[in-house]
Protein backbone atom coordinates (compact mmCIF):
# COMPACT_ATOMS: atom_id res chain seq x y z
CA UNK A 1 0.00 0.00 0.00
CA UNK A 2 2.77 2.27 0.74
CA UNK A 3 3.95 2.67 -2.71
CA UNK A 4 0.52 3.92 -4.29
CA UNK A 5 0.84 6.81 -1.48
CA UNK A 6 2.91 9.87 -2.07
CA UNK A 7 5.37 11.46 -0.11
CA UNK A 8 2.73 13.59 1.68
CA UNK A 9 0.22 11.18 2.05
CA UNK A 10 2.99 8.88 4.03
CA UNK A 11 3.99 11.52 6.33
CA UNK A 12 0.73 12.29 7.05
CA UNK A 13 -0.41 8.26 7.71
CA UNK A 14 3.40 8.75 10.13
CA UNK A 15 2.64 11.27 12.19
CA UNK A 16 -0.78 11.31 13.04
CA UNK A 17 -2.17 10.89 16.54
CA UNK A 18 1.02 11.70 17.41
CA UNK A 19 1.79 13.95 20.22
CA UNK A 20 5.48 15.41 19.07
CA UNK A 21 7.52 14.96 16.51
CA UNK A 22 11.50 15.45 16.60
CA UNK A 23 13.35 15.70 12.94
CA UNK A 24 10.15 16.08 10.59
CA UNK A 25 12.08 17.85 8.04
CA UNK A 26 14.87 14.71 8.15
CA UNK A 27 11.69 12.12 7.50
CA UNK A 28 10.68 14.64 5.04
CA UNK A 29 13.79 14.27 2.93
CA UNK A 30 13.76 10.50 3.28
CA UNK A 31 10.39 9.94 2.11
CA UNK A 32 11.24 12.03 -1.13
CA UNK A 33 13.98 9.22 -1.66
CA UNK A 34 12.67 5.75 -0.25
CA UNK A 35 10.76 4.03 2.60
CA UNK A 36 11.57 5.22 6.07
CA UNK A 37 13.18 2.91 8.47
CA UNK A 38 11.53 3.10 12.06
CA UNK A 39 12.01 1.23 15.17
CA UNK A 40 9.68 0.90 18.36
CA UNK A 41 11.35 -0.81 22.18
CA UNK A 42 9.84 -2.63 24.78
CA UNK A 43 11.50 -3.75 27.75
CA UNK A 44 10.74 -7.07 28.87
CA UNK A 45 9.50 -6.14 32.50
CA UNK A 46 5.68 -6.67 33.30
CA UNK A 47 3.00 -8.61 31.28
CA UNK A 48 1.99 -5.89 28.40
CA UNK A 49 -1.61 -4.29 29.12
CA UNK A 50 -4.42 -2.36 27.07
CA UNK A 51 -2.53 0.39 26.17
CA UNK A 52 -0.08 -1.27 24.22
CA UNK A 53 -2.78 -1.08 21.59
CA UNK A 54 -1.41 2.41 20.97
CA UNK A 55 1.87 1.68 19.59
CA UNK A 56 0.36 -1.46 17.62
CA UNK A 57 -1.74 1.25 16.31
CA UNK A 58 0.83 3.59 14.76
CA UNK A 59 2.33 0.60 13.75
CA UNK A 60 -0.33 -0.63 11.41
CA UNK A 61 0.11 3.16 10.33
CA UNK A 62 3.56 2.72 9.37
CA UNK A 63 3.72 -0.32 8.00
CA UNK A 64 0.35 1.45 5.57
CA UNK A 65 2.62 4.24 4.58
CA UNK A 66 5.60 1.76 3.84
CA UNK A 67 7.65 2.08 6.60
CA UNK A 68 10.58 -0.81 7.31
CA UNK A 69 9.73 -1.77 11.35
CA UNK A 70 12.03 -3.11 13.39
CA UNK A 71 10.42 -4.21 16.78
CA UNK A 72 12.94 -4.21 19.62
CA UNK A 73 12.40 -7.04 22.82
CA UNK A 74 15.01 -4.96 24.78
CA UNK A 75 15.60 -7.34 27.58
CA UNK A 76 18.66 -5.82 28.64
CA UNK A 77 17.27 -2.85 29.23
CA UNK A 78 14.59 -4.71 31.48
CA UNK A 79 17.31 -6.17 33.65
CA UNK A 80 19.06 -2.68 33.84
CA UNK A 81 16.11 -1.18 35.05
CA UNK A 82 16.74 -1.93 38.70
CA UNK A 83 16.22 -5.39 37.67
CA UNK A 84 12.90 -5.33 37.03
CA UNK A 85 13.18 -8.50 34.85
CA UNK A 86 15.53 -11.26 36.73
CA UNK A 87 18.64 -12.47 34.83
CA UNK A 88 17.00 -16.07 34.79
CA UNK A 89 13.53 -15.03 33.04
CA UNK A 90 14.79 -12.41 30.71
CA UNK A 91 14.66 -15.14 27.53
CA UNK A 92 11.42 -16.46 29.01
CA UNK A 93 9.94 -12.85 29.13
CA UNK A 94 11.17 -12.33 25.29
CA UNK A 95 9.71 -15.49 24.38
CA UNK A 96 6.15 -14.11 26.29
CA UNK A 97 6.26 -10.48 24.89
CA UNK A 98 7.04 -12.08 21.22
CA UNK A 99 3.86 -14.30 21.15
CA UNK A 100 1.56 -11.12 23.03
CA UNK A 101 2.64 -8.42 20.86
CA UNK A 102 2.11 -10.67 17.49
CA UNK A 103 -1.20 -11.61 18.90
CA UNK A 104 -2.16 -8.16 19.54
CA UNK A 105 -0.50 -7.07 15.59
CA UNK A 106 -3.16 -10.43 14.00
CA UNK A 107 -6.07 -9.46 16.55
CA UNK A 108 -5.95 -5.53 14.96
CA UNK A 109 -5.05 -7.31 10.98
CA UNK A 110 -1.85 -6.02 10.99
CA UNK A 111 0.19 -8.67 8.53
CA UNK A 112 3.43 -9.97 10.39
CA UNK A 113 5.42 -11.15 7.71
CA UNK A 114 6.34 -7.10 6.88
CA UNK A 115 8.12 -7.00 10.87
CA UNK A 116 11.57 -7.38 12.13
CA UNK A 117 12.05 -8.78 15.18
CA UNK A 118 15.04 -8.62 17.16
CA UNK A 119 16.07 -9.04 20.61
CA UNK A 120 18.74 -6.71 22.77
CA UNK A 121 21.00 -9.15 23.23
CA UNK A 122 21.64 -10.22 20.06
CA UNK A 123 23.33 -7.25 19.33
CA UNK A 124 24.20 -5.19 22.59
CA UNK A 125 26.81 -7.78 24.12
CA UNK A 126 28.93 -7.56 20.95
CA UNK A 127 32.53 -6.18 21.15
CA UNK A 128 31.91 -2.80 18.98
CA UNK A 129 28.64 -2.13 21.02
CA UNK A 130 30.51 -2.50 24.34
CA UNK A 131 32.92 -0.23 23.20
CA UNK A 132 30.69 2.24 22.05
CA UNK A 133 28.97 2.15 25.50
CA UNK A 134 32.14 2.86 27.05
CA UNK A 135 33.24 5.55 24.83
CA UNK A 136 29.32 7.04 25.72
CA UNK A 137 30.09 6.86 29.07
CA UNK A 138 33.42 9.21 28.79
CA UNK A 139 30.92 12.29 27.15
CA UNK A 140 27.58 11.72 29.34
CA UNK A 141 27.53 13.53 32.53
CA UNK A 142 25.75 11.57 35.66
CA UNK A 143 23.21 14.49 35.77
CA UNK A 144 22.46 14.01 31.87
CA UNK A 145 22.20 10.14 32.54
CA UNK A 146 19.33 10.65 35.45
CA UNK A 147 17.44 13.08 33.77
CA UNK A 148 17.38 11.40 30.45
CA UNK A 149 15.84 8.50 32.43
CA UNK A 150 13.82 10.24 34.95
CA UNK A 151 10.34 9.33 33.29
CA UNK A 152 10.96 5.59 32.10
CA UNK A 153 13.68 4.15 34.36
CA UNK A 154 12.62 3.44 38.37
CA UNK A 155 13.55 5.93 41.03
CA UNK A 156 14.76 5.42 44.30
CA UNK A 157 16.93 7.77 46.48
CA UNK A 158 20.00 5.53 45.80
CA UNK A 159 20.12 4.50 41.78
CA UNK A 160 22.23 1.40 40.61
CA UNK A 161 24.88 2.63 37.91
CA UNK A 162 22.94 0.84 35.50
CA UNK A 163 19.91 2.70 35.49
CA UNK A 164 22.13 5.26 34.25
CA UNK A 165 23.42 3.80 31.45
CA UNK A 166 19.90 2.78 29.85
CA UNK A 167 19.47 5.93 28.62
CA UNK A 168 22.61 5.26 26.62
CA UNK A 169 21.88 2.23 25.69
CA UNK A 170 18.65 3.14 24.19
CA UNK A 171 20.54 6.06 22.23
CA UNK A 172 23.00 3.87 20.97
CA UNK A 173 20.52 1.07 19.65
CA UNK A 174 19.12 3.67 16.61
CA UNK A 175 22.60 3.27 15.28
CA UNK A 176 22.85 -0.21 14.99
CA UNK A 177 19.76 -1.04 14.11
CA UNK A 178 20.27 1.43 11.18
CA UNK A 179 16.74 3.23 11.46
CA UNK A 180 15.49 6.93 10.37
CA UNK A 181 13.40 7.08 13.21
CA UNK A 182 12.79 6.22 16.74
CA UNK A 183 9.13 5.66 18.05
CA UNK A 184 7.66 6.04 21.49
CA UNK A 185 5.96 7.05 24.55
CA UNK A 186 6.45 11.29 25.00
CA UNK A 187 7.63 9.96 28.50
CA UNK A 188 11.02 8.98 26.50
CA UNK A 189 11.36 12.78 25.26
CA UNK A 190 14.15 13.14 27.22
CA UNK A 191 16.08 9.85 26.21
CA UNK A 192 14.95 11.05 22.61
CA UNK A 193 16.92 14.65 23.24
CA UNK A 194 20.17 12.56 24.69
CA UNK A 195 20.39 10.96 21.85
CA UNK A 196 20.16 13.96 19.32
CA UNK A 197 22.82 15.53 20.98
CA UNK A 198 25.47 12.65 21.50
CA UNK A 199 24.93 10.54 18.48
CA UNK A 200 26.95 13.05 16.43
CA UNK A 201 29.40 13.12 19.50
CA UNK A 202 30.36 9.73 18.06
CA UNK A 203 30.42 10.32 14.47
CA UNK A 204 26.73 8.57 13.85
CA UNK A 205 23.62 10.30 12.45
CA UNK A 206 20.95 12.36 14.19
CA UNK A 207 18.00 10.06 14.13
CA UNK A 208 14.27 11.68 14.23
CA UNK A 209 11.72 11.01 17.11
CA UNK A 210 7.81 9.99 17.09
CA UNK A 211 6.11 10.14 20.10
CA UNK A 212 2.94 8.86 21.20
CA UNK A 213 0.97 10.31 23.84
CA UNK A 214 0.63 8.71 27.16
CA UNK A 215 -2.14 7.08 28.20
CA UNK A 216 -4.15 7.47 31.66
CA UNK A 217 -4.68 4.38 33.70
CA UNK A 218 -7.65 3.36 35.41
CA UNK A 219 -6.65 5.62 37.80
CA UNK A 220 -6.26 8.90 36.30
CA UNK A 221 -2.77 8.35 36.25
CA UNK A 222 -0.17 6.98 33.73
CA UNK A 223 -1.16 3.40 32.56
CA UNK A 224 2.02 1.15 34.32
CA UNK A 225 2.63 -2.86 33.85
CA UNK A 226 3.70 -2.39 37.68
CA UNK A 227 0.65 -0.84 39.06
CA UNK A 228 -2.06 -3.96 39.43
CA UNK A 229 -5.05 -1.72 39.48
CA UNK A 230 -4.25 1.34 36.85
CA UNK A 231 -4.34 -1.26 33.98
CA UNK A 232 -6.02 -4.13 32.42
CA UNK A 233 -4.05 -7.07 31.22
CA UNK A 234 -4.20 -8.95 27.58
CA UNK A 235 -5.00 -11.87 28.97
CA UNK A 236 -7.89 -10.53 31.57
CA UNK A 237 -10.75 -12.34 31.76
CA UNK A 238 -14.32 -11.19 31.20
CA UNK A 239 -15.25 -10.66 34.02
CA UNK A 240 -11.96 -8.76 34.88
CA UNK A 241 -12.29 -6.82 32.62
CA UNK A 242 -15.64 -6.28 34.51
CA UNK A 243 -14.61 -5.04 37.72
CA UNK A 244 -11.35 -3.42 36.74
CA UNK A 245 -13.80 -0.75 34.85
CA UNK A 246 -16.20 -0.79 37.28
CA UNK A 247 -13.56 0.71 39.77
CA UNK A 248 -11.60 2.83 37.40
CA UNK A 249 -12.22 7.02 37.86
CA UNK A 250 -14.51 8.27 35.86
CA UNK A 251 -16.15 10.81 37.42
CA UNK A 252 -19.58 12.72 35.76
CA UNK A 253 -18.37 15.31 33.63
CA UNK A 254 -14.89 15.40 34.13
CA UNK A 255 -12.85 14.94 31.02
CA UNK A 256 -9.44 15.36 32.75
CA UNK A 257 -7.35 12.45 33.54
CA UNK A 258 -10.40 10.42 32.58
CA UNK A 259 -8.67 6.58 31.53
CA UNK A 260 -11.41 4.96 30.58
CA UNK A 261 -12.21 8.15 28.27
CA UNK A 262 -8.21 8.27 27.04
CA UNK A 263 -8.50 4.88 26.59
CA UNK A 264 -11.83 5.43 23.50
CA UNK A 265 -9.63 8.27 22.31
CA UNK A 266 -6.08 6.72 21.96
CA UNK A 267 -6.92 2.90 21.60
CA UNK A 268 -10.73 2.99 20.18
CA UNK A 269 -10.86 5.21 17.45
CA UNK A 270 -7.50 4.44 15.81
CA UNK A 271 -8.05 0.82 15.75
CA UNK A 272 -12.15 0.73 15.08
CA UNK A 273 -13.19 4.42 14.12
CA UNK A 274 -16.20 4.21 16.16
CA UNK A 275 -17.75 3.90 19.45
CA UNK A 276 -21.03 2.34 20.82
CA UNK A 277 -23.09 2.81 23.82
CA UNK A 278 -26.41 1.26 24.52
CA UNK A 279 -28.88 2.01 26.74
CA UNK A 280 -32.34 2.83 27.77
CA UNK A 281 -34.98 4.92 25.18
CA UNK A 282 -35.51 7.24 28.26
CA UNK A 283 -31.77 8.11 28.46
CA UNK A 284 -31.17 9.16 24.96
CA UNK A 285 -30.95 4.94 23.13
CA UNK A 286 -28.24 3.59 21.68
CA UNK A 287 -25.80 5.49 19.90
CA UNK A 288 -22.91 5.20 17.79
CA UNK A 289 -20.08 8.07 17.27
CA UNK A 290 -17.62 8.42 14.55
CA UNK A 291 -15.71 11.31 16.30
CA UNK A 292 -14.25 11.16 19.27
CA UNK A 293 -14.77 15.28 19.62
CA UNK A 294 -18.34 14.54 20.03
CA UNK A 295 -17.98 11.26 22.65
CA UNK A 296 -15.97 14.25 24.79
CA UNK A 297 -18.20 16.24 24.04
CA UNK A 298 -21.78 14.57 25.38
CA UNK A 299 -19.42 13.12 28.07
CA UNK A 300 -18.53 16.55 29.45
CA UNK A 301 -22.11 18.02 29.29
CA UNK A 302 -23.52 14.65 31.53
CA UNK A 303 -25.02 13.31 28.41
CA UNK A 304 -23.06 10.12 28.64
CA UNK A 305 -23.41 8.39 32.15
CA UNK A 306 -20.18 7.27 33.52
CA UNK A 307 -21.80 3.54 33.68
CA UNK A 308 -22.92 3.53 29.88
CA UNK A 309 -19.11 4.33 29.01
CA UNK A 310 -17.42 1.86 31.11
CA UNK A 311 -20.03 -0.69 29.26
CA UNK A 312 -19.33 0.32 25.66
CA UNK A 313 -15.26 0.29 26.17
CA UNK A 314 -15.93 -3.06 27.96
CA UNK A 315 -17.87 -4.39 25.12
CA UNK A 316 -15.25 -2.95 22.68
CA UNK A 317 -12.47 -4.14 24.43
CA UNK A 318 -13.30 -7.97 25.17
CA UNK A 319 -13.41 -8.04 20.95
CA UNK A 320 -10.07 -6.93 20.84
CA UNK A 321 -8.87 -8.97 23.79
CA UNK A 322 -11.22 -12.23 22.51
CA UNK A 323 -8.18 -13.31 19.79
CA UNK A 324 -5.34 -13.45 22.43
CA UNK A 325 -7.06 -15.11 24.79
CA UNK A 326 -8.12 -17.61 22.59
CA UNK A 327 -4.51 -17.89 21.24
CA UNK A 328 -3.37 -18.07 25.04
CA UNK A 329 -5.39 -21.35 25.24
CA UNK A 330 -2.96 -23.48 24.48
CA UNK A 331 -0.80 -25.56 26.34
CA UNK A 332 2.44 -24.05 25.45
CA UNK A 333 1.55 -20.81 25.97
CA UNK A 334 -0.14 -21.16 29.41
CA UNK A 335 3.11 -22.87 30.59
CA UNK A 336 4.78 -20.31 28.91
CA UNK A 337 3.21 -17.36 31.24
CA UNK A 338 2.92 -18.96 33.61
CA UNK A 339 7.01 -19.90 34.05
CA UNK A 340 7.48 -16.29 32.50
CA UNK A 341 5.66 -14.59 35.27
CA UNK A 342 5.63 -17.17 38.41
CA UNK A 343 3.29 -16.75 41.11
CA UNK A 344 5.04 -15.77 44.19
CA UNK A 345 2.38 -17.51 46.65
CA UNK A 346 3.00 -20.88 45.00
CA UNK A 347 6.29 -20.75 45.50
CA UNK A 348 6.98 -23.28 48.46
CA UNK A 349 10.96 -23.21 48.45
CA UNK A 350 11.24 -25.51 45.67
CA UNK A 351 14.96 -23.63 44.79
CA UNK A 352 17.89 -22.44 46.44
CA UNK A 353 16.74 -19.06 47.28
CA UNK A 354 13.29 -19.52 47.14
CA UNK A 355 11.28 -17.88 49.94
CA UNK A 356 9.70 -20.76 52.08
CA UNK A 357 6.83 -18.96 53.37
CA UNK A 358 4.05 -18.76 51.06
CA UNK A 359 2.84 -14.70 49.88
CA UNK A 360 -0.28 -14.99 51.81
CA UNK A 361 1.63 -15.47 54.85
CA UNK A 362 4.15 -12.71 54.37
CA UNK A 363 4.35 -9.30 56.73
CA UNK A 364 4.90 -7.18 53.37
CA UNK A 365 3.37 -3.21 52.95
CA UNK A 366 2.20 -4.28 49.42
CA UNK A 367 -0.94 -6.40 50.76
CA UNK A 368 -1.93 -2.81 52.07
CA UNK A 369 -4.95 -1.27 49.63
CA UNK A 370 -3.96 2.44 50.31
CA UNK A 371 -5.15 4.89 48.29
CA UNK A 372 -5.85 8.65 47.67
CA UNK A 373 -9.25 9.57 48.25
CA UNK A 374 -11.16 12.74 48.16
CA UNK A 375 -13.78 14.27 50.73
CA UNK A 376 -17.15 14.10 48.40
CA UNK A 377 -19.66 15.07 51.84
CA UNK A 378 -18.92 15.66 55.62
CA UNK A 379 -22.00 15.78 58.52
CA UNK A 380 -21.96 14.74 62.14
CA UNK A 381 -22.69 11.26 62.85
CA UNK A 382 -26.75 10.55 63.81
CA UNK A 383 -25.98 8.81 66.70
CA UNK A 384 -22.60 10.35 67.73
CA UNK A 385 -21.25 14.00 67.87
CA UNK A 386 -17.80 13.10 68.25
CA UNK A 387 -17.88 11.00 64.88
CA UNK A 388 -18.10 11.99 61.55
CA UNK A 389 -19.91 10.50 58.68
CA UNK A 390 -17.88 11.11 55.24
CA UNK A 391 -18.58 10.04 51.74
CA UNK A 392 -15.33 9.60 49.87
CA UNK A 393 -14.46 9.09 46.76
CA UNK A 394 -11.61 6.37 46.19
CA UNK A 395 -11.70 6.03 42.17
CA UNK A 396 -14.84 3.74 42.15
CA UNK A 397 -18.31 3.99 40.80
CA UNK A 398 -19.89 4.96 44.28
CA UNK A 399 -18.00 6.21 46.96
CA UNK A 400 -16.99 4.81 50.07
CA UNK A 401 -18.86 5.66 53.34
CA UNK A 402 -16.18 6.36 56.24
CA UNK A 403 -16.63 7.37 60.26
CA UNK A 404 -13.94 8.79 61.67
CA UNK A 405 -13.53 10.40 65.11
CA UNK A 406 -12.28 13.63 63.43
CA UNK A 407 -14.63 16.26 65.23
CA UNK A 408 -12.54 17.77 67.76
CA UNK A 409 -9.63 17.70 65.70
CA UNK A 410 -10.10 19.02 62.09
CA UNK A 411 -13.72 21.13 61.19
CA UNK A 412 -16.14 19.97 58.84
CA UNK A 413 -15.58 23.05 56.22
CA UNK A 414 -11.44 21.89 56.09
CA UNK A 415 -12.33 17.96 55.41
CA UNK A 416 -14.83 19.00 52.46
CA UNK A 417 -12.98 18.46 48.87
CA UNK A 418 -9.95 17.56 50.77
CA UNK A 419 -7.76 14.88 49.35
CA UNK A 420 -6.89 12.25 52.35
CA UNK A 421 -5.16 8.67 51.95
CA UNK A 422 -7.82 5.57 52.98
CA UNK A 423 -6.51 1.82 54.42
CA UNK A 424 -9.76 0.60 51.54
CA UNK A 425 -8.96 -3.25 52.01
CA UNK A 426 -9.99 -3.57 56.08
CA UNK A 427 -13.42 -5.63 56.55
CA UNK A 428 -16.12 -3.44 56.72
CA UNK A 429 -16.84 -2.54 60.87
CA UNK A 430 -20.28 -0.77 61.79
CA UNK A 431 -19.52 1.93 64.09
CA UNK A 432 -22.21 3.10 66.13
CA UNK A 433 -24.87 1.59 63.48
CA UNK A 434 -23.33 2.83 60.40
CA UNK A 435 -21.28 0.69 58.36
CA UNK A 436 -17.47 1.83 57.65
CA UNK A 437 -16.19 1.11 54.42
CA UNK A 438 -12.39 2.04 54.72
CA UNK A 439 -9.82 3.69 57.24
CA UNK A 440 -9.13 7.06 56.87
CA UNK A 441 -5.26 6.81 57.87
CA UNK A 442 -3.76 9.65 60.14
CA UNK A 443 -0.69 10.62 62.28
CA UNK A 444 -0.95 11.62 65.91
CA UNK A 445 1.45 11.80 68.92
CA UNK A 446 1.09 9.41 71.65
CA UNK A 447 0.32 10.96 75.01
CA UNK A 448 -1.27 13.87 73.60
CA UNK A 449 -4.59 12.87 72.35
CA UNK A 450 -5.71 16.45 71.05
CA UNK A 451 -2.92 16.55 68.39
CA UNK A 452 -4.10 14.51 65.15
CA UNK A 453 -3.82 15.49 61.48
CA UNK A 454 -5.56 13.35 58.18
CA UNK A 455 -2.47 12.11 56.13
CA UNK A 456 -1.75 14.82 52.70
CA UNK A 457 -1.12 12.99 49.53
CA UNK A 458 0.84 14.72 46.76
CA UNK A 459 -0.53 17.72 45.38
CA UNK A 460 -2.38 16.65 41.66
CA UNK A 461 -3.56 13.29 43.00
CA UNK A 462 -6.62 11.84 41.46
CA UNK A 463 -9.06 10.09 43.78
CA UNK A 464 -8.57 5.89 43.60
CA UNK A 465 -4.69 6.81 42.64
CA UNK A 466 -2.59 3.85 44.67
CA UNK A 467 0.15 4.67 47.67
CA UNK A 468 2.93 2.47 47.80
CA UNK A 469 5.48 1.74 50.12
CA UNK A 470 8.98 2.76 48.42
CA UNK A 471 10.38 -0.84 47.15
CA UNK A 472 7.40 -2.48 47.40
CA UNK A 473 5.20 -1.14 44.48
CA UNK A 474 4.50 -4.14 42.32
CA UNK A 475 2.76 -6.17 44.84
CA UNK A 476 -0.68 -6.93 44.57
CA UNK A 477 -3.06 -5.50 47.74
CA UNK A 478 -5.59 -8.17 49.58
CA UNK A 479 -8.87 -8.32 48.17
CA UNK A 480 -9.32 -8.10 51.61
CA UNK A 481 -7.92 -8.04 54.72
CA UNK A 482 -7.92 -11.06 57.09
CA UNK A 483 -8.47 -9.99 60.50
CA UNK A 484 -7.51 -13.30 62.38
CA UNK A 485 -3.54 -12.89 60.89
CA UNK A 486 -3.61 -9.38 62.26
CA UNK A 487 -1.88 -8.16 59.51
CA UNK A 488 -2.79 -4.33 59.62
CA UNK A 489 -1.65 -4.68 63.42
CA UNK A 490 1.47 -5.90 62.85
CA UNK A 491 2.59 -3.63 59.85
CA UNK A 492 0.82 -0.33 61.54
CA UNK A 493 3.36 -0.65 64.33
CA UNK A 494 5.92 0.54 62.11
CA UNK A 495 4.07 3.17 59.97
CA UNK A 496 5.11 6.20 61.26
CA UNK A 497 5.93 10.28 60.30
CA UNK A 498 9.53 11.22 59.55
CA UNK A 499 11.61 14.20 61.10
CA UNK A 500 10.72 16.17 57.72
CA UNK A 501 6.53 14.94 58.03
CA UNK A 502 6.87 12.50 55.89
CA UNK A 503 4.92 9.01 56.21
CA UNK A 504 7.44 6.34 56.12
CA UNK A 505 7.13 2.20 56.98
CA UNK A 506 10.38 1.15 58.30
CA UNK A 507 11.88 4.32 57.30
CA UNK A 508 11.32 3.89 53.40
CA UNK A 509 8.17 6.35 52.12
CA UNK A 510 4.71 6.20 51.81
CA UNK A 511 4.60 7.56 48.05
CA UNK A 512 2.22 7.76 45.03
CA UNK A 513 3.35 8.21 41.23
CA UNK A 514 3.57 12.02 42.12
CA UNK A 515 5.55 11.99 45.09
CA UNK A 516 5.94 11.63 48.95
CA UNK A 517 2.67 11.09 51.48
CA UNK A 518 3.06 13.74 54.33
CA UNK A 519 1.30 15.07 57.41
CA UNK A 520 1.39 19.01 58.09
CA UNK A 521 2.73 18.84 61.49
CA UNK A 522 3.16 16.00 63.54
CA UNK A 523 6.91 15.09 63.21
CA UNK A 524 7.61 11.64 64.89
CA UNK A 525 3.93 10.98 65.08
CA UNK A 526 2.48 7.48 64.94
CA UNK A 527 0.01 6.33 61.63
CA UNK A 528 -3.12 4.36 62.60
Amino acid sequence: MGEQLSPDEKLHLITRNLQEVLGEEKIKQVLAERELKVYWGTATTGKPHVAYFVPMSKIADFLKAGCEVTILFADLHAFLDNMKAPWELLELRVQYYEQVIKAMLESIGVPLDKLKFIKGTDFQLSREYTLDVYRLSSMVTEHDAKKAGAEVVKQVDHPLLSGLLYPGLQALDEEYLKVDAQFGGVDQRKIFTLAEKYLPSLGYAKRSHLMNPMVPGLTGAKMSSSEEESKIDLLDRKEDVKKKLKKAFCEPGNIENNGVLSFVKHVLFPLVGEFSIKRDPKFGGDKTYTDFDEVEKEFGEELIHPGDLKAGVEAALNKLLDPIRKKFESPELRKLSNTAYPDPSKNKGAGKGNPKVAEEDELVPSRLDIRVGKVISVEKHPDADSLYLEKIDVGEAEPRTVVSGLVAYVSQEALQDRLVVLLCNLKPQKMRGVESQAMLLCASIEGDPRRVEPLDPPEGSSPGERVFVEGYETGKPDDKLNPKKKLWEKLQVDLKVSGQCVAQWQDKHLMTKLGHITCKTLKGGNIS
